[in-house]
């Protein structure tokens, strides 16, 4: 085979790839002179005109210049009080006011709101529009107005006697709050899950509603939501050997009226007891124990049977009817919750649910 020819030249010289070669600097296109805001409006590396340069004037004496004042030599700079400027015409004074230091700190202070006021949330609380927690989700929701000005700022302090205003918004999420009764069985937990015992709250689902209650109005009678789970929380306790009426709520307004530090709402069980008890112990039950170091409130207590005491109690400490009847030498050996102010369990089957009627109020 003959050796390959090398190929002959093209007349037309070939294109050369743009891309791989930079494009030549005669035909460059210029760059416009970039312009760096300068009072003159010249271009970047012009020179300045000589008139346009302002005169140099001397500064005052006795005037402080400094942008940033330097910190303290005497005090750590971890502790410097941020700077707190303003502007002459506010009537801020650079050389009068402190900038770092203790003396910082101490007139900030003196202008700070006073902690002497209580909060929003609490005076809403005491005025019984909702509960604190509420107030706090309120607040945050921007549904809150006080002495006409919106507040959303969560901890702001007002004064006890300011007018507030809540927003329909606020009421209408209230009203839609459900408050359930419940015949809590015995071997289950007022709260969260302890030692192996489910919460009563488990109980409350579609299944479990009483709907044979002679009193149920089906004009009023909601569809159970899953939504009726969320903030659903007991408004008081029941031990996990007792039975009767549980109370859970969404509305903050009834959880502080029944458990609230102010509560006198009565409670009434009717307990069943084995031992002797004489008149005078019976007396002591009214009135005359303390438990915890602490009086007891008087109570209501009479035979309702032979072998049974009704108790009605305004205060409810723990384990406080077994103790207080242990105290005068009698075993409890069944307790059961019948009332909550003026609501009545009635005929509610345990481990059964129903809605707290339009027509209730503890």
């Amino acid at each position: 085979m003959s050796a390959a020819k090398p190929m002959a030249p093209s007349a037309e010289p070939r294109q050369q790839d743009a891309r791989l070669s930079p494009p030549s600097a005669s035909v460059q296109p210029e760059k416009p002179k970039q312009r760096n805001h300068r009072f003159d409006g010249k271009a970047h590396g012009e020179p300045y005109a000589a008139d346009a340069l302002p005169a140099k004037q001397p500064k005052p004496a006795g005037v402080d210049h400094r942008t940033t004042p330097r910190p303290d030599k005497n005090e750590p700079q971890y502790r410097q009080a941020p700077r707190r400027g303003g502007k002459v015409r506010d009537g801020y004074d650079s050389l009068a006011t402190p900038q770092y230091g203790a003396a910082a700190k101490a007139a900030y202070k003196s202008t700070a709101v006073s902690t002497d006021l209580p909060r929003l949330s609490k005076v809403m609380a005491e005025r019984g529009l909702c509960s604190r927690r509420e107030a706090d989700v309120w607040i945050a929701n921007s549904w809150v107005m006080v002495d006409g000005e919106i507040v959303d700022t969560l901890g702001t302090r007002i004064r006890a006697d300011a007018e507030i205003i809540i927003s329909s918004y606020a009421h209408e999420v209230q009203s839609e709050a459900v408050t359930i009764l419940l015949h809590k069985p015995v071997g289950y937990v007022s709260g969260q899950a302890e030692d192996g015992y489910e919460p009563a709250i488990v109980l409350v689902h579609p299944d479990n509603e009483w709907l044979d209650d002679p009193n149920i109005n089906p004009q009023q009678h909601k569809e159970f939501q899953r939504r009726f789970l969320t903030g659903l929380a007991p408004a008081g306790r029941l031990d996990i050997d007792s039975t009767g009426m549980l109370v859970l709520t969404q509305d903050g307004r009834v959880a502080r009226h029944l458990i609230g530090e102010d509560s006198s709402v009565e409670k009434e069980y009717l307990v069943r007891v084995e031992g002797q008890l004489s008149d005078a112990d019976l007396q002591r039950l009214n009135f005359g124990l303390s438990l915890d170091g602490e009086k007891l409130k008087p109570a209501k207590v009479s035979w309702q049977n032979e072998d049974q005491l009704r108790f009605v109690l305004r205060e409810g400490k723990k384990r406080q009817i077994r103790r207080m009847c242990e105290m005068v030498g009698l075993h409890v050996v069944g307790l059961k919750r019948v009332r909550i102010g003026s609501v009545n369990l009635g005929k509610l089957p345990p481990g059964l649910w129903r809605y707290l009627r339009h027509d209730e109020r503890f």
